[in-house]
């Protein structure tokens, strides 16, 4: 049998080893060539024609040391400037703010003159409805806000739900409002309307005098009364026979309302009929029509009507 050789794999044709940084060829060439070519060769010319670095003719000496001169005085002159200007620039600033300071306590004059103002004339105005009621005198100062009452009644507080990022339907699921577990205006105005229909003859919310002419407004997520802000929980304080009205409101649909309100959306309302409330006066009163009385009338010929 004859024998067969081996032949020995050639060297020469052997697939070469890649290099372990094959893959990063791009970050090789940038470290091997960090010098771009074109500024190599400038570089280069420059060094051949003797102009690279400092300069060593005396003009150009000359030139540069001018340019750094002036370059100093620019400087120079625009700390100068700054140096000098700032104690103007203090001086108009201190002015500014002393008549700003001026400005602000007369405003403050002129708004405690307004305020008092404002007190004596509804002062005058609620002497005018004690002295010109007629028989009906103490009920028209009532009525119209004019004079403080006490006496029993109830204590109702509505306050936000603890979380008011609630949804779902209910009452309110057609207003849009993101937040239905909170408190809005047109909440209050139905729970003091109810008051009202339910038999109240003085509401409060908050310490603040309800009367016929009351708006019970929106700005925002405040809710203002007669355009004065307030804040939750809502404390509504009426006059009138406690047990009773308290009943009738919760039966009445503005209170079917309210439950509605804390039922779907957990709105916190609590209602207690109290031996005695104390409702202050109405800031100020608005006689909306008025007429004069004739000559030889009657106290039943009083103003049409006062509010």
């Amino acid at each position: 049998m004859c024998g067969m050789s081996q032949q020995s794999p050639d060297r020469s044709t052997a697939p070469r080893p890649a290099r372990p940084d094959a893959s990063m060829s791009l970050l090789n060439n940038v470290m091997d060539h960090s010098l771009d070519e074109g500024y190599a060769e400038a570089s280069a010319r420059r060094e051949a024609d003797g102009s690279a670095g400092l300069p060593r003719t005396l003009k150009s000496k000359l030139g540069l040391a001018a340019g750094l001169v002036l370059a100093a005085l620019v400087v120079t002159l625009g700390a100068a400037e700054a140096r000098v200007s700032a104690p103007v620039v203090a001086k108009e600033r201190e002015e500014l703010i002393d008549r700003i300071d001026a400005e602000t306590k007369t405003a403050d004059t002129l708004e405690s003159d307004v305020d008092e103002l404002r007190t004596d004339v509804s002062e005058r105005q609620r002497k005018a409805l004690e002295r010109h009621g007629g028989d009906q005198g103490q009920l028209v100062a009532l009525l119209s806000g004019a004079t403080p009452v006490q006496g029993p009644g109830v204590k109702l507080v509505v306050d936000d739900a603890e979380d008011t990022d609630q949804g779902g339907g209910g009452p309110r699921e057609s207003t849009g409002f993101a937040d239905t577990g909170r408190v809005r205006d047109r909440d209050m105005q139905r729970v003091v309307n109810g008051l009202w229909e339910s038999g109240a003859e003085a509401i409060a919310i908050n310490g603040q005098r309800l009367t016929a002419l009351s708006a019970i407004r929106a700005a925002g997520d405040a809710i203002l009364v007669d355009n004065r802000p307030l804040v939750p929980p809502y404390t509504v304080l009426a006059v009138g026979d406690g047990k009773k009205l308290a009943t009738a409101f919760q039966d009445s649909a503005d209170g079917l309302y309210l439950n509605a309100l804390k039922e779907s959306f957990d709105i916190r309302t609590s209602i207690s009929d109290q031996k005695e409330v104390r409702l202050p006066a109405a800031p100020s009163l608005i006689v909306r029509t008025a007429e004069p009385k004739a000559a030889g009338s009657g106290a039943a010929d009083t103003g049409k009507g006062t509010s």
